[in-house]
């Protein structure tokens, strides 16, 4: 559970900054992200790092019980995947990143999907009484 709890306290406030910058900002991050899957080099960092710190949490956090940890789990595995995905089949996921962001809709869909994920994380770290 330590680990549990030390990842919520990571991912939770990341993923909630994030989604409160996109939010704040929409037309910037949709600039930064569209900007960002046609630049080869950050394209392939985006991937090579998001598979990096996939498989950190994958090898610590590997936990399938049905109890709130297992968001971190499967986080950690769509990290892993996603960041492959970018390193192995660029143009499959520059595909995928153009369609989700082309729209303002789904621009905001993300960012309050990422919120709300951010926000359940930081509860569950930082209000959890052990």
């Amino acid at each position: 559970m330590e680990r549990s709890l030390f990842l919520a306290k990571l991912l939770g406030p990341t993923f909630a900054a994030v989604a409160l910058g996109m939010l704040l900002n929409l037309d910037l991050y949709r600039t930064i992200i569209a900007e960002g899957l046609h630049v080869g080099i950050l394209f392939y960092l985006s991937g090579f790092l998001s598979m990096l710190g996939g498989l950190a949490i994958v090898n610590l956090h590997n936990r399938w019980q049905m109890d709130w940890p297992v968001v971190i789990t499967v986080l950690g595995w769509l990290m892993t995947i996603g960041g492959a995905i970018r390193i192995v089949l660029p143009q499959i996921a520059i595909a995928v990143g153009s369609t989700i962001y082309s729209g303002r809709v789904s621009a905001v869909v993300a960012a309050l999907t990422i919120g709300a994920l951010g926000v359940f994380l930081s509860f569950k770290g930082y209000m959890r009484r052990s």
